[in-house]
């Protein structure tokens, strides 16, 4: 086996390229050689979240006198991450829910994917599906609304 000659100028270019771009891995061939730079990631997985609106008699005026802010639906479900809605498990299937369906508690609502994986989202509760916020492949950040089970 012959000695490992590193090309630090092309290692460096790929680590500048993995910054810029947030990538977090790239890979480069030529001929039998192969070079593979990726960066170490940690990643959190956090369990989706319901946002129950606080309920009071009467409601507050605003602190700057302006109009007071819409309440948010009860049952809304928001994305735990940033990354794909997908309403089906693939392209041209049925939907997991429509509006009006009852869904039971941990039943998959839709996924979510990031960077490459998909993650089912569970309904973190029985109930109807009330409304659905987005659309098959719209891209979502973290607590963006998505979902609405009451």
């Amino acid at each position: 086996m012959g000695k490992l000659e590193v090309d630090e100028d092309l290692l460096k270019r790929l680590a500048d390229i993995l910054d810029t771009t947030g990538l977090t891995e790239i890979e480069v061939a030529s001929g039998e050689e192969r070079v593979r730079v990726a960066k170490q990631q940690t990643l959190v997985h956090s369990s989706p979240e319901v946002v129950q609106p606080m309920v009071s008699a009467a409601p507050a005026p605003a602190a700057n006198g302006g109009d007071c802010a819409p309440a948010q639906p009860s049952g809304l479900v928001v994305s735990p991450m940033v990354g794909t809605v997908y309403l089906a498990a693939s392209p041209g299937a049925e939907p997991f829910v429509k509006i009006g369906d009852q869904v039971a508690e941990g039943q998959t609502l839709m996924i979510v994917e990031a960077m490459k994986v998909m993650n089912n989202l569970p309904s973190p509760h029985a109930g109807t599906v009330k409304d659905i916020l987005i659309s098959d492949g719209q891209p979502v950040e973290f607590g963006e609304p998505l979902i609405v089970v009451a």
